[in-house]
Formats: C-alpha cells, structure tokens, sequence
C-alpha cells in the first residue's frame, strides 16, 4: 500500500473527498487520475504532490508521493 493510500484510508477519507479538498485549494483532479497516482501506476506532477501534502496537513511529503516505490509496505512483500 503506498503512503498515499495509507493516509486516505487512515483519515477514512474517499477518493472523492480528497479530490474536493484540494478543490478548495485550487486544484481539480479526478477520482480517477488520484487512483491512479495511489496505486503508483501514474506520477503526480510536483504542484499536485504539494498540494496532496497541503490536503494531508504534511503527514505525508512530496516524496512520499512522487516516488511511492521507496516506501513499500514490508508486510505486502512478505
């Protein structure tokens, strides 16, 4: 699970309330796009990973996001 993934699901949050939230900010991406980015099969760009940390309140940081891969989850590869 990618640290992106992990901060959603542990605030209990949808892809749809993280897409409004940063709709409040300023930045409309789509339910779609954002699962794409927290399973690591799309990068965000470094404005939307900015952004994704501004929404998570800097639980997470641009390189959480950007570069999920570096933080794999050590139970999923067991």
């Amino acid at each position: 699970m990618t640290p992106l993934k992990k901060a959603r699901t542990g605030r209990r949050w949808t892809l749809a309330d993280v897409s409004a939230r940063l709709a409040l900010i300023g930045d409309q991406v789509d339910t779609g796009n954002l699962s794409r980015i927290e399973r690591g099969t799309q990068r965000a760009s470094t404005a939307l990973a900015e952004n994704l940390c501004r929404v998570f309140e800097h639980e997470l940081t641009e390189i959480h996001i950007l570069y999920p891969e570096r933080f794999a989850d050590t139970e999923e590869a067991a």
